[in-house]
């Protein structure tokens, strides 16, 4: 149940509008940020004085904590908290300034970290629907031989930009890429992610300059671009008409996925995606290329061979 709004005391509100007067006047905060410090502020004092408090220098770092408690159980988000304890060091800290406190009690409470969402997989029939693309255009043969392999392979969208044709072994089903921070790894592909990559060599030297290195190459014949690709993916979501957006990073979360249920296994996928934790609380551990094959052979959907008829 929500608390009354009353009048605060005067030690509580006057010294909040001195410091919203030096945030209009010195602080140079956007106005969006004002208004969130103000109401946050507010509620925190409304709060304060229900309890009994008077003045701002009563509070100790353990109203603090309650302050924050109060937000947690409320169901705030922790963005939302953090933009709490914000306005609230914030305000101390000019309290210190002018001289009516001697310390800030909310310099040692933090909020929660907040999760980083993770953005929604696609599901295998999406998939599918989004690669039945079987048009011979050379650039429709390109977009389908990019997605395949950010799907077969896992791969981040600056490593697939940045794959040159020597790194490819079409023959060994293999593929050398730079991930973060210069890593090179070596990562398996199969099935019809080498179908398309084959296709798409066929006919890459329509549209790719004679010097250029470069796998996948732009209508202009040099190496595509990191929005090029997001942009055409996306066309090809609404093409197929999938219903989900489609990014490159939703298709390399949707290998990570897919791989985990189908093979069970953490770190083989870890390594498959150049992570040096999977999680905050899983390590990286080091597996041979050839279990790393196996597990993506068995596992993939779309390294499967097909099954006749």
């Amino acid at each position: 149940m929500s608390e009354s709004v009353t009048p605060l005391p005067n030690g509580l509100q006057r010294p909040l509008e001195r410091f919203y007067e030096y945030l209009r006047s010195e602080k140079g905060l956007s106005l969006h940020t004002q208004r969130n410090y103000k109401q946050q502020l507010e509620t925190m004092a409304q709060h304060l004085a229900h309890l009994g408090l008077t003045e701002w220098q009563q509070v100790d770092a353990g109203w603090v904590r309650q302050l924050a408690s109060k937000g947690m159980r409320e169901g705030m988000k922790a963005s939302s908290l953090a933009t709490r304890l914000s306005s609230l060091r914030s305000f101390f800290d000019f309290l210190i300034l002018r001289g009516e406190m001697t310390a800030n009690p909310a310099k040692g409470v933090s909020a929660p970290r907040k999760k980083r969402p993770l953005p929604k997989n696609l599901d295998v029939d999406e998939v599918g629907q989004l690669l039945d693309v079987n048009e011979d255009d050379p650039l429709a043969v390109r977009d389908r031989a990019m997605m395949e392999l950010m799907y077969g392979a896992g791969l981040r969208l600056a490593e697939l930009v940045s794959v040159n044709i020597k790194d490819v072994s079409l023959s060994a089903g293999e593929l050398r890429v730079v991930g973060k921070g210069d890593k090179e790894r070596k990562v398996p592909f199969a099935g019809l992610a080498v179908e398309w990559v084959t296709k798409w060599l066929k006919v890459r030297a329509s549209l790719a300059n004679s010097d250029e290195a470069a796998l996948f190459v732009s209508k202009l014949g040099v190496r595509i671009s990191h929005r090029n690709v997001q942009k055409r993916m996306a066309e090809w979501g609404q093409k197929q008409a999938v219903a989900s957006h489609i990014s490159p990073h939703k298709l390399r979360h949707s290998f990570a996925t897919h791989m985990l249920e189908s093979s069970n296994n953490l770190r083989a996928v870890q390594e498959l995606l150049g992570h040096e934790n999977i999680s905050t609380t899983q390590i990286y551990t080091h597996l041979d290329f050839q279990h790393l094959a196996d597990v993506y052979d068995q596992a993939h959907p779309r390294a499967r061979k097909k099954e006749r008829d």
